[in-house]
């Protein structure tokens, strides 16, 4: 994945390589400190290497679900189109003169082949095994076999080599002889407009190329018939097969793409005065670029997912080398002392965290490899139940090298960031106080010259925020006004005494990253995943920074305890000591925790939002209706006439008839040029009242009138809210009065409409009969569709209200089965909710399972804390038990401990989480048609609690049994 920043990110690898090399070269004293460090301290190399190595992994796992989504979107190409580059679809009068007038094509030098045939819509029934089995989803091919096996570039396999099957035998792709259970030999019986028809399996076929092909299906069950065989159905019913041109670019499957534009033009100077009997596709084109767009999307997803657990990477590296720079301080304070200067000491410890963080490099690339298959093989069951009717999109797993060097170049430029930053904080130290180990001074009040730059800064940040405001741009809306407080603390400690001043920023932080989308409603309308990050990090590190200043405060409830003159009494006070006094490490810390259980609570709120909401949604997208119907309107038979008839009296009560037609439509919200495929859906006069919108247009007062409105005026339409969407976070894209053009494809002829009203859900009016794999309703009256679209405007399907009592789920598979002939599907609209939403959740906990990591991060900084305390304290544990402290007392501190930075982090954590998930479900446009209340999920945020706290608690207990094993003698004597 972005292939875009692979050079400037190994510039500047390279860059700071370079940089450390020179000084490694130049200054042998430095690389001499920094060599002896990491071969002397074998556990801490072993921590920093980790800490490093998790936040590669992180960065390398969501880079690489990227690549295995955009992989397996474009192995559609592959499967579904193989060699066909440009699909021509022509109406049945115009059929033969359209493939005539294309067959001049084959003499283009960017054109590798051209092949028309057949197909009209079908179903099929085995008796195989002695269990029949029906598929109702069937496209029946007239094409001529020889001349396929030739078709594309010299060399290349097309997918359907062989004979073209002799009369009375059939060849089937692998979907449909799986659905039917069916092999070679085998009887099937295919619905030809109505009529069956007994055929042999000749041989069956993987679903490769032109054998998977489709007219826009991710998966596309197909027939291959005898030469004549779909004719004379024709002729018999009366009726017209499709005709289908396919045209291959010169070149391989991906390579020919890109001469698309060329090739499509030469289409339709061809095709003369005829194009407007023919509808040019380019399917590929639109393939490829959905699955640049959907690993795009999902990738920075789960990478902005993945942050939460990089920043807490970072954490753990700054807290590591803060602790080694205090163990290390008077050696670094004798150092000072001869002579050696405080850039040097910088190159060294900065040189010595370079070499972790490339050691670190290549198991965090593997690791992250590790990461991506396993959230690769559960999204492809989550994908798998996203879909219907098994057309679903089939994840196949891969790594590209950019996204390896991409997350192996990021991970080592944020190691050696936080390192580098680290060493300069540790740098600054008195020499005599490091070098007799004396505590650190107070810190003083910041200088005139450093307040006065940093005042200006605050006045620049706080100018230029107010237009970002007024704007509701996201990023700047929060950002801009945190840095202006942030830069305003060292003019305002010049006044005021340092707790109060950070409190105060700390907490106008807060209340400001809470409170902005209340301030401007509008602010998550964006489908910017920077802006999640940074209301996380800014609510996580305020929250945090307001905590520790008010430590004592927070323990006051505590003091009768730490009052006791017992051993008790006195675990508690070294307990809540050492992170009183040690704020920096403790705070970071801290932040690791609330940042990752933040994130773990917001995903785990809105997942119970989604719950929540199921009967409502189902609700919106049924409005009493409980069946969808799609059919084969050229079958020769009307399905409705039975849905209607006294027989099916007592199982439906109302039918109605959805006029269909296939259209293009521009984005309204402006994301992309390219038309987008659409399902028009012509609805009649007050037949869909009851469905609900979330948006009307001004002045239509309530749903009914949006609905009366688009019967009196054609030019009107309603969408969903997925209307052109590519994945990634909800963002209001289009509203109410805003306006698309809608063509037909077959005459070219477009038409404006305006957009009178954005629907709760329009589930209900998505194909069911499998037959196009990304396509969006657009929903108008049924006057407007037949007046544009004319006779390709046919009612194909229909919303069933079944009667009290009448199982939809039952009904279903019945219709079918008695409709077969007709290619009937039934889909029940509330089990379709009911799919989704479970697909939902599991989505949501795929990515708290990523997102676990980063609290595996903050278990492990909370780990390497109490080991370097029980190291730090080695001295001050011997005296306390020389003085007669029991090893119980100091066992139990060093677990009170542990669990007082792990409770107060996840509680602060849940808190923030909690609140705001509640300010986005106000405020944010992706909860818009979600009523069913902002629940509290107090049984799974009390078990990650408790999950957290133990695992917190396990990580102290090593350390904990050692310092209590501490002989007071040689502790007393032997300060390391």
């Amino acid at each position: 994945m972005y292939p875009n920043l692979l050079l400037p990110l190994l510039g500047l690898v390279g860059a700071a390589l370079l940089v450390l090399l020179a000084v490694a070269l130049r200054q042998p004293v430095v690389r001499r400190l920094a060599v002896r460090q990491v071969a002397r301290r074998r556990t801490e190399a072993a921590l920093v290497i980790t800490g490093s190595m998790l936040g590669t992994a992180i960065i390398v796992g969501a880079l690489v679900v990227g690549d295995t989504l955009d992989f397996s979107v474009r192995q559609e190409a592959y499967r579904t189109l193989g060699p066909v580059d440009e699909r021509i679809v022509a109406t049945a009068a115009d059929g033969p003169t359209i493939a005539a007038r294309l067959q001049p094509l084959t003499a283009d030098p960017q054109v590798d082949g051209v092949l028309s045939g057949e197909v009209a819509q079908a179903a099929a029934a085995s008796t195989a095994g002695g269990r029949p089995a029906a598929e109702p989803r069937v496209l029946a091919w007239q094409l001529d076999l020889d001349a396929a096996g030739g078709f594309g570039a010299a060399g290349s396999d097309p997918g359907l080599a062989g004979p073209t099957p002799p009369p009375g035998q059939v060849v089937l792709n692998e979907p449909l002889a799986h659905a039917l259970r069916v092999g070679s030999g085998q009887l099937v019986t295919v619905y030809l407009y109505g009529q069956p028809a007994d055929f042999t399996v000749a041989r069956v076929v993987p679903d490769q190329g032109l054998a998977g092909t489709g007219l826009g299906g991710r998966v596309n069950r197909n027939v291959f018939l005898p030469a004549g065989a779909l004719d004379a159905a024709a002729r018999a019913a009366g009726a017209q097969p499709q005709s289908v041109t396919m045209v291959s670019n010169r070149g391989g499957v991906e390579s020919g793409e890109k001469l698309t534009d060329a090739v499509t033009a030469g289409i339709r100077t061809a095709l003369g005065q005829d194009a407007g009997g023919a509808a040019v596709d380019t399917p590929k084109h639109t393939v490829l670029r959905a699955a640049e767009q959907t690993g795009a999307a999902l990738g920075a997803l789960f990478l902005m997912i993945g942050s939460f657990s990089i920043i807490a990477g970072a954490l753990l590296l700054v807290n590591i080398f803060v602790m080694l720079g205090e163990e290390r301080k008077p050696q670094l304070g004798m150092l000072r002392a001869v002579g050696l200067k405080r850039s040097r000491l910088v190159g060294a410890f900065t040189l010595e965290g370079t070499l972790y963080a490339l050691a670190a490099a290549l198991p965090g690339v593997a690791l992250g490899i590790g990461v991506g298959w396993v959230v690769a093989l559960v999204s492809a069951q989550i994908f798998r139940s996203w879909s219907t009717g098994g057309s679903g999109l089939d994840i196949a797993f891969a790594v590209s090298p950019t996204s390896l060097l991409n997350g192996a170049a990021l991970g080592l430029l944020i190691a050696v960031a936080a390192v580098a930053a680290t060493s300069v904080r540790i740098s600054r130290f008195n020499v005599i106080a490091a070098i007799r180990d004396l505590p650190a001074a107070a810190a003083r009040r910041p200088r005139r010259r450093r307040a006065a730059v940093f005042g200006a800064l605050a006045v620049l940040c706080a100018v230029a925020a107010v237009p970002a405001v007024a704007r509701s741009q996201a990023e700047q809306t929060y950002l801009l006004p945190a840095l202006a407080v942030a830069f305003a603390v060292p003019a305002a400690r010049l006044v005021w005494p340092r707790r109060v001043v950070t409190s105060t920023a700390a907490a106008l932080v807060l209340v400001w990253t809470l409170a902005a989308s209340v301030v401007r409603p509008g602010i998550f309308d964006t489908p910017s995943m920077a802006v999640y990050v940074i209301i996380g990090t800014l609510a996580s590190f305020s929250g945090v920074v307001l905590v520790s200043e008010n430590q004592l405060l927070l323990l006051r409830p505590l003091r009768p305890l730490m009052n006791r003159p017992t051993q008790q009494g006195l675990a508690t006070r070294l307990a809540a000591a050492y992170p009183l006094a040690k704020r920096f490490r403790t705070g970071s810390t801290l932040v690791m925790y609330t940042l990752v259980v933040l994130v773990l609570v917001l995903l785990t709120e809105i997942s119970g939002i989604l719950n929540t909401g199921i009967d409502r949604s189902v609700a919106d997208a049924t409005a009493g209706y409980t069946l969808r119907v799609d059919y084969n309107p050229q079958a020769g038979q009307d399905p409705l006439a039975d849905l209607t008839g006294p027989a099916r009296a007592g199982q439906i009560t109302a039918v109605t008839p959805l006029l269909n037609a296939r259209g293009l439509a521009t984005d309204p919200g402006h994301r992309t040029a390219q038309p987008l495929e659409t399902a028009v859906v012509g609805v009649p006069d007050g037949a869909a009242t009851g469905i609900a919108f979330q948006e009307r247009l001004p002045g239509l007062a309530d749903d009914r009138a949006v609905w009366d409105a688009l019967a009196a005026h054609p030019e009107y339409v309603v969408l969903d809210g997925f209307f052109g969407a590519t994945g990634g976070p909800a963002g209001k894209f289009y509203a109410p009065g805003d306006t698309l053009t809608l063509t037909d494809p077959l005459t070219g002829a477009g038409e404006r409409k305006t957009i009178a009203g954005v629907l709760n859900s329009g589930l209900a009016f998505y194909p069911g009969n499998g037959t196009s794999a990304a396509v969006y309703p657009l929903i108008e009256s049924a006057r407007g569709a037949a007046a544009q679209f004319g006779p390709q405007a046919l009612t194909a399907g229909a919303l069933v209200r079944t009667a009290p009592g009448t199982s939809p789920d039952a009904l279903a598979p019945e219709l079918q089965g008695s409709h077969l002939n007709a290619s009937l599907v039934a889909t029940p609209i509330a089990t379709d909710v009911h799919r989704l939403f479970a697909a939902d959740t599991a989505f949501f906990r795929l990515m708290q399972g990523f997102l676990a990591l980063g609290l595996l991060i903050g278990i492990t900084g909370l780990g390497v804390v109490m080991v370097r305390a029980v190291r730090e304290r080695r001295r001050t544990i011997g005296v306390l038990r020389a003085l007669g402290c029991q090893a119980r007392t100091v066992e139990r501190a060093f677990l009170w401990e542990s669990c007082f930075v792990a409770l107060e982090g996840t509680v602060l954590g849940c808190l923030l989480g909690v609140l705001t998930t509640w300010l986005m479900y106000q405020k944010s446009s992706a909860f818009a048609g979600l009523n069913g209340g902002f629940p509290i999920e107090w049984g799974a945020i009390g078990l990650l609690a408790a999950v957290t706290f133990a695992a917190s608690l396990l990580a102290a207990l090593g350390p904990a049994r050692h310092a209590a094993r501490i002989r007071p003698a040689l502790a007393v004597r032997v300060p390391d």
